[in-house]
């Protein structure tokens, strides 16, 4: 595969790989390093993926991945903007600040520890925003699948939470 085809094959696809990553890693700069780490990937393998019958099925799944393992990297920058977007945004005392910072850092802890889909669907649709249609979208899940891992997974953090407070 020489290089315009490609650019003809591949790049109409961006847009979709862009929201995708965007909305697994919640910064552009993240999900633009993603793609352009898929793109090399893609380009290195282009004698092997010119036989791919669905390219854009495989660049999906190619960016969901690569996603899944930058976050599951060692970096709390994620967790850390999060929690400072949140303090940012009330206007309490230092005091209540501190305790409202520490219960965020407790429930990011808690969605951590979730199992991959889960907390994929749980950071999508609780803290970006995401309506149950692009998480389907994103994720290629039901919306059934979707609500089912929605409830369990606050279920978890409610009683893994209440399970932390009580003996503290």
């Amino acid at each position: 595969m020489d290089a315009e085809s490609f650019k003809q094959l591949y790049l109409p696809l961006h847009p979709r790989l862009y929201r995708i990553a965007y909305a697994l890693t919640g910064n552009s700069q993240d999900a633009e390093d993603i793609l352009q780490d898929a793109y090399c990937k893609l380009w290195s393998k282009r004698k092997e993926i010119s036989e791919i019958r669905n390219t854009e099925a495989f660049c999906v799944t190619l960016v969901k991945n690569l996603c899944y393992d930058f976050l599951r990297s060692p970096r709390s920058r994620q967790s850390e903007e999060i929690v400072e977007s949140l303090s940012m945004a009330t206007g309490a005392s230092p005091e209540t600040e501190a305790i409202e910072q520490d219960e965020i850092r407790l429930i990011q802890q808690l969605i951590d520890k979730l199992p991959e889909n889960q907390r994929q669907v749980i950071r999508l649709k609780g803290i970006k925003d995401c309506s149950l249609e692009e998480i389907e979208e994103i994720t290629g899940l039901s919306a059934v699948n979707v609500r089912v891992l929605l409830s369990r997974a606050r279920k978890i953090i409610r009683e893994q939470y209440f399970k932390l407070a009580s003996y503290g």
